[in-house]
């Protein structure tokens, strides 16, 4: 079983509502690359279906091994959906430089993103509720777990997790300067990379 340190080295799997068509250049099933994304930013928008009707919402997602974890409050609407086993969708996504270019139509974006798709399963032992609750405090801040008091009975009552196994996806990014077309090269105007 892979550990935080060492995760499966598998590609990402792809089938055809992951695969990237368009700018398929910048797409890639690295998993590395998606883990790394995942472990900056911890703030996931998770997608789903609900009457019908398509929700989005941004919540604290983290990563240990080849799981993704998701918290919510035990017996709202968010961990009903969660443990349905409905199919969810899960983004995150970081714009590092804004690329200025001399024509409005090629401005565009330095970015990276990854795109999940899964079922969450709940997890309901403690020692694997404990396990995923130290992870990411320790990776807030290394060794704080051994700090902090653990959760209590009533806590763990109140708090719904949930485990999406890291199996499909893909991920995506843009780096570099201005593409520009030839006549608009000798235009009076900056470009270049501005940060976000």
């Amino acid at each position: 079983m892979p550990t935080p340190d060492q995760p499966t080295a598998a590609p990402l799997s792809q089938c055809p509502r992951s695969q990237v068509r368009r700018a398929a250049h910048r797409a890639s099933d690295d998993r590395a690359r998606a883990y790394e994304l995942i472990d900056a930013l911890k703030t996931a928008h998770v997608g789903f279906v609900e009457n019908g009707e398509p929700r989005i919402v941004p919540m604290t997602a983290w990563r240990l091994n080849d799981d993704l974890y998701l918290h919510c409050l035990n017996g709202g609407r968010l961990s009903r959906v969660l443990a349905s086993g409905a199919e969810l969708c899960v983004s995150l996504a970081v714009t590092r430089e804004w690329v200025m270019t001399k024509s409005a139509y090629h401005h565009s974006a330095n970015y990276a993103s990854v795109l999940l798709f899964g079922r969450a399963e709940p997890v309901t032992d403690d020692t694997a509720f404990d396990a995923a609750f130290r992870a990411i405090i320790n990776q807030l801040e290394p060794g704080r777990w051994d700090q902090v008091r653990a959760p209590n009975a009533r806590e763990r009552k109140a708090t719904a997790l949930f485990r999406l196994p890291i199996r499909e996806g893909a991920f995506k990014s843009r780096t570099g300067g201005p593409n520009e077309e030839p006549e608009d090269e000798a235009l009076p105007v900056w470009h270049g990379t501005l940060p976000a």
